[in-house]
């Protein structure tokens, strides 16, 4: 169910007219590796994507990975990139937390994941090899298909 841009459609809006589209990637608390089972895996990737839908936030493209997750997606201007990984990282551990309780014997602070992150803005340009970058993290970090 990924949304599919074409090359230079660019949003209308009252004032403005654009797209901001963000690569970007956060790891889990101490690195723990939480997603190497699919289950965890799913159900993480379907936290961040509920995080995303109720916030106005487009998944492009999504791929998690045992520590870590890569995401590409697309933002209001009026949107800081703070707030959108405040958004992402702050409603999908929540989430998660939700419906894996016992994930709290390993966070009993609740916090799902590190201070650390990474982001960079992406041009229509860039979006394809972004995109095969975060398709292809399994096989630059190793990972079999889980």
């Amino acid at each position: 169910m990924e949304q599919q841009i074409k090359i230079n459609q660019y949003k209308h809006f009252d004032h403005s007219v654009g797209v901001m589209m963000l690569h970007l990637e956060w790891v889990t608390k101490y690195r723990y590796k939480m997603f190497g089972k699919i289950k965890y895996k799913n159900l993480i990737t379907a936290c961040i994507r509920q995080a995303a839908t109720k916030n106005g936030i487009k998944i492009i493209e999504i791929d998690v990975q045992p520590e870590h997750v890569h995401c590409i997606v697309e933002v209001s201007f009026s949107v800081s990139v703070s707030k959108v990984f405040q958004l992402l990282k702050g409603g999908s551990a929540r989430l998660f937390f939700q419906f894996h309780e016992k994930a709290r014997l390993r966070y009993p602070q609740g916090h799902l994941w590190g201070r650390g992150k990474f982001a960079s803005s992406v041009g229509f340009v860039q979006l394809d090899k972004v995109k095969d970058y975060v398709r292809n993290q399994s096989a630059h970090h190793g990972n079999s298909t889980l």
